[in-house]
C-alpha cells in the first residue's frame, strides 16, 4: 500500500493506494498517529477511491483513529470507497460513525 498525507485548515487528508490489509495496517497507524500528534489537525479524512480492499485489520486502524480524533472534537471522514469497499464498512458498523461522502472534495465542503 501506498499512502500520501497532506494538510487542509485543521485536516488531515490522507490518500491510500493498495490494499488495506495485515500487511499496511501497521504502517498506517504509525503515520497516521506520528501525523496527528505533530500537527494541530483536528479531522481526519481518508481517501479510499484507490483502496481495493480493506480487512479487519485495516478496519481496526480507522476505528482507533476515530477514537483518537473524537476524543478531541474532531471528526473522521471517509471519501470514495469503492463499493465491495463500502459494503465492507457498512458490515462492519463503521459508516454509523463516520460520515462517507463520494469525494475528497465533498468531504471537505462539509467540514468547511
Amino acid at each position: 500500500m501506498e499512502l500520501e498525507t497532506s494538510f487542509d485548515g485543521q485536516t488531515l487528508l490522507v490518500f491510500l493506494h493498495g490494499d488495506l490489509d495485515l500487511n499496511a495496517a501497521d504502517r498506517l497507524r504509525t503515520t497516521l498517529d506520528e501525523k496527528l500528534d505533530e500537527t494541530a489537525a483536528v479531522n481526519l479524512l481518508v481517501d479510499l477511491s484507490h483502496v481495493a480492499f480493506i480487512d479487519s485489520s485495516g478496519l481496526g486502524v480507522l476505528l482507533g483513529r476515530y477514537k483518537q480524533v473524537s476524543r478531541a472534537g474532531g471528526k473522521v471522514l471517509l471519501s470514495g470507497a469503492k463499493p465491495h469497499v463500502h459494503n465492507i464498512l457498512e458490515l462492519s458498523g463503521l459508516l454509523r460513525i463516520m460520515e462517507d461522502f463520494s469525494s475528497t472534495d465533498e468531504a471537505l465542503a462539509k467540514i468547511g
